[in-house]
């Protein structure tokens, strides 16, 4: 395993153009040892290119890649120590299970019985046991990214498993499981887990650091956690969390306060040094509730519709012209015309030129 830094990295498809377009824009990231990375965002923002970079099958148009502080920028990918699994299964058709799994390690010279002893662990952990014996060309397309997966995993010596979307044609119900057992794996072995997904659950619930990107830019880094309760950009809190962070356009009054349909809103930010008085609030629904005995901070809306969706209740209601949704606890009765709804000054997050103050 190995730290992996990227340093001043760029990339762009066209460099010879005299006004290039980049798939991924300046940046610079440490990835330390043993850890769980993913790298979350839409279709085409640069996740691929990125972990590409890192494989060696692109090389970056500008900046350098440090594993464990040795420069391995022009290095090929069988030079870089790397396991890639990618979104559709590679393996070889012709081969068994066993061999399949058993190839990256015979082409290193492993022993017999170290041979044995990781694929028969691996294929436990994949649940691929029962099929060793069998031709690889008989199983289904979500059991041949098993053994992508699995060969991907074999080795206990790579500098770090790059995955592009491996869960894609697995089913359902054993996405849960695989992550799980990602995750246990890499406790057990500290392998250098790094992690492409568009999918926010997937990325929550396996990584420890989360990169979100858009268009190429790296817009934040960073815990499940602090992703969700300090989104950097108003991107970010819209792409996470489900459903999107409530934003609404205000404009600030007070060093501290905000105004939303004619009800003052204090917030935790100091709004003295805003260049424009147009911004943004942003609160996630799970931390608006309905009001009690609050004073301050408190909307009347119009309730539009409550959905029971099994472990809450999702109120989504109007105030003037905005649409503001919260996540209440099932048990509790929610009001059928109008409900008053407090905003704790803590929650709010507040954006201007929609990047986080």
């Amino acid at each position: 395993m190995s730290k992996i830094n990227l340093n001043k990295i760029s990339h762009s498809y066209n460099p010879n153009d005299p006004n290039p377009t980049y798939a991924l824009n300046p940046f610079s990231m440490t990835w330390e040892d043993g850890k769980r990375y993913a790298i979350l965002g839409p279709s085409g923002c640069g996740k691929t290119t990125m972990l590409n970079i890192v494989s060696g099958l692109v090389r970056p148009s500008s900046g350098k890649i440090l594993f464990d502080d040795k420069d391995v920028t022009d290095l090929k990918t069988e030079s870089r120590n790397i396991a890639q699994v990618f979104q559709f299964p590679v393996i070889y058709n012709t081969m068994t299970v066993y061999d399949n799994l058993a190839f990256p390690l015979r082409c290193r010279d492993f022993s017999k019985d170290i041979v044995e002893e990781r694929v028969n662990s691996v294929a436990e952990t994949l649940n691929l046991k029962s099929f060793l014996n069998l031709p690889a060309r008989k199983l289904t397309a979500d059991q041949k990214q098993l053994i992508s997966l699995g060969r991907g995993l074999v080795r206990e010596d790579v500098a770090a498993v790059l995955m592009d979307e491996p869960l894609t044609v697995i089913d359902p119900d054993l996405k849960f499981k695989l992550r799980r057992n990602l995750k246990e794996i890499n406790e057990q072995y500290k392998t250098t887990l790094v992690y492409v997904t568009h999918d926010q659950n997937e990325a929550m619930t396996f990584a420890d650091n989360i990169i979100v990107m858009s268009e190429g830019e790296v817009v934040q880094t960073g815990t499940p956690k602090e992703l969700f309760e300090r989104p950097n950009t108003t991107f970010v809190g819209y792409f996470i969390g489900s459903p999107a962070m409530n934003l609404f356009k205000t404009e600030a009054l007070s060093n501290d306060s905000v105004m939303i349909n004619d009800t003052l809103i204090k917030t935790t930010t100091d709004l003295t040094k805003l260049k424009d008085k147009n911004i943004k609030l942003g609160i996630r629904s799970e931390y608006i509730k309905l009001a009690e005995n609050q004073k301050d901070n408190v909307l009347a809306a119009t309730v539009d519709k409550v959905e029971d969706l099994g472990n809450y209740k999702l109120l989504t209601a109007k105030v003037g012209n905005l649409t503001i949704k919260s996540k209440i606890n099932r048990e509790i009765e929610v009001p059928s015309d109008s409900v008053k709804l407090h905003i704790p000054a803590d929650r709010c997050c507040v954006y201007e030129d929609e990047k986080l103050i």
